[in-house]
């Protein structure tokens, strides 16, 4: 379920650099979203 919305966001991240829509919205989550991924991926090693 993170993966996919990861990969969603990337997308959308692309395309507002074609596009220019909603940049800054994307920027933001993007950072949030692999800011989510580090976590899991830490907490996952230690578990």
């Amino acid at each position: 379920m993170l993966w996919t919305i990861v990969v969603i966001l990337v997308i959308l991240w692309l395309l507002g650099f074609l596009t220019s829509i909603g940049g800054g919205l994307i920027h933001i989550l993007l950072v949030i979203a692999l800011i989510v991924v580090v976590i899991q991926l830490i907490s996952g090693r230690r578990g």
